[in-house]
C-alpha cells in the first residue's frame, strides 16, 4: 500500500512534522518515517472512537435496519469515528432484546464499516439525576436479565445509588464489561465505593450527576480525584462550560477522559421512546431538558484544543486512544507500528476530510 503523508501526524506522545505512515497488506501500520516528498493531508491522526452513540442526524440506533446502517456508517466515517459503541437509553427490560440483536447483526455485516466495539446500555439502572431518561422507566437492577444480556454488551451505564447495584458492578467485572456510573444523584463517598467494586469510568462528567458542591461533593468530584477512573466528556460547549472542560483536562489529563458525542438523531427527533427536538443550541425535550447532542467527535476535538483544555496530541488522545483503551483495544486509536491503521485527516480547522479503515481510503 502506498505510504499516507501528512504536514502533521499526531502520535501517541508527540507530533511528527511531514511525515509518511507505511502500511502492510494487513492493513496494520508498519512505521512513521518522513516524508521523501509533497504531502498529501494536512493532519493525520488515528482513527476517533466513541463509545457513546444514540444515533446521528435521521437515523436512531434504537430503531435502525437495513440501509438506516449504511447511513449511520457514512455519518460516522465523515467525522473520522472508525469504531463506536451503539448506545440504548431506558426503556422496559423486554424492549431491549430486539435492538441489541439489530447490534448484532450489524456488527457482523461483511464489507469494510466502523467497527461496533459492542454496545453501551444507558439505563435502566439509574438513579436521582435521570435526565432526559423516563422516570418511570428506571427501576432496580435485575441480575438475572444481566446474565441473559448477549455478549456484545460491552459497556453499562448504572447509578451508584440504585437498587442491587453491587450486583451489576460484580457482573461487569466478571464478564469484562465495562461498568460506568451515570445519571447518579450518589454522594462521592457512594461513587467511590462503586469504584471500589469494579466501575471504571462516569458517563458524561457534569451531566446527570451530582457535581461539584464546596460543602457536599458528589460523583463528578469523586470522578475527577480518582485515578482509577475515565471520564466521558461531552464537549459541544453547551453541555459543558468550556471552564469546566479545562477543569477537567487539568485536573485529570487527557489519559483519563474519553470524549463521546452523546449523539441523537435530532432530526428524526427520537432517542428509543423519548421525543426531542433540536432548538438551535442541542437537542432537548419539550421542558428544555438536554436530550444527547448533535456533536461530532472531530468538532469536540477541534472544541477541546480551541478552548485551551490541552493540546491537539491530548485531544485526539482523549477522542481514541483513551476510549479503545477502556474496552481493551490496544490496537486500535494510536498511529503505532502495529496498530490497525484507522485514520482520519483533519483540515487546518479540525474537520475532517478522510477516512481510512485499514489503510484502505473509504471516504
Amino acid at each position: 500500500m502506498p505510504a499516507i503523508t501528512a504536514r502533521q501526524v499526531v502520535l501517541p506522545d508527540r507530533i511528527a512534522a511531514d511525515a509518511a505512515v507505511e502500511v502492510d497488506d494487513r492493513g496494520h501500520v508498519v512505521e512513521v518515517r518522513p516524508a521523501a516528498g509533497p504531502v498529501d493531508h494536512e493532519v493525520l491522526v488515528p482513527g476517533l472512537v466513541d463509545l457513546q452513540v444514540n444515533g446521528h442526524d435521521d437515523v436512531d440506533v434504537a430503531s435502525a435496519r437495513g440501509e438506516g446502517w449504511d447511513r449511520l456508517d457514512d455519518l460516522l466515517l465523515a467525522q473520522g469515528v472508525t469504531a463506536w459503541c451503539p448506545t440504548l437509553v431506558t426503556a422496559p427490560l423486554d424492549a431491549f432484546a430486539r435492538p441489541l440483536a439489530r447490534i448484532g447483526e450489524a456488527s457482523a455485516r461483511p464489507g469494510r464499516h466502523p467497527e461496533v466495539l459492542g454496545a453501551h446500555l444507558e439505563g435502566p439502572f439509574l438513579g436521582g439525576k435521570p435526565g432526559a431518561h423516563p422516570t418511570e422507566l428506571i427501576r432496580a437492577v435485575d441480575p438475572a436479565w444481566l446474565e441473559a444480556l448477549p455478549a456484545h454488551v460491552a459497556l453499562v451505564t448504572a447509578a451508584a445509588e440504585c437498587e442491587g447495584v453491587d450486583a451489576l458492578w460484580a457482573w461487569a467485572t466478571e464478564r469484562g464489561v465495562l461498568a460506568s456510573v451515570g445519571h447518579s444523584a450518589a454522594s462521592a463517598e457512594a461513587a467511590s465505593a462503586a469504584f471500589d467494586r469494579g466501575a471504571r469510568m462516569v458517563t458524561h462528567l457534569f451531566n446527570g450527576m451530582s457535581g461539584v458542591d464546596h460543602r457536599s461533593p458528589g460523583v463528578a468530584v469523586a470522578a475527577l480525584l480518582d485515578d482509577r477512573v475515565a471520564a466521558g466528556l461531552i464537549a459541544d460547549g453547551v453541555h459543558v462550560h468550556p471552564d469546566l472542560v479545562r477543569l477537567a483536562f487539568r485536573v485529570k489529563g487527557p489519559g483519563r477522559i474519553a470524549l463521546v458525542t452523546d449523539a441523537v438523531a435530532w432530526r428524526a427527533g427520537t432517542i428509543g421512546r423519548i421525543t426531542m427536538h433540536h432548538d438551535g443550541t442541542a437537542p432537548r425535550l419539550a421542558d428544555g431538558t438536554l436530550a444527547g447532542s448533535a456533536l461530532t467527535l472531530d468538532r469536540a476535538v477541534a472544541n477541546v484544543v480551541a478552548w485551551g483544555a490541552t493540546d491537539l496530541v491530548g485531544a485526539v488522545r482523549a477522542a481514541a486512544t483513551t476510549p479503545a483503551d477502556l474496552l481493551g483495544r490496544s490496537d486500535l486509536g494510536r498511529i503505532a507500528p502495529g496498530a490497525r491503521a484507522d485514520l482520519a485527516a483533519l483540515d487546518a480547522d479540525g474537520a475532517c476530510v478522510g477516512t481510512w479503515l485499514a489503510g484502505t481510503r473509504v471516504r
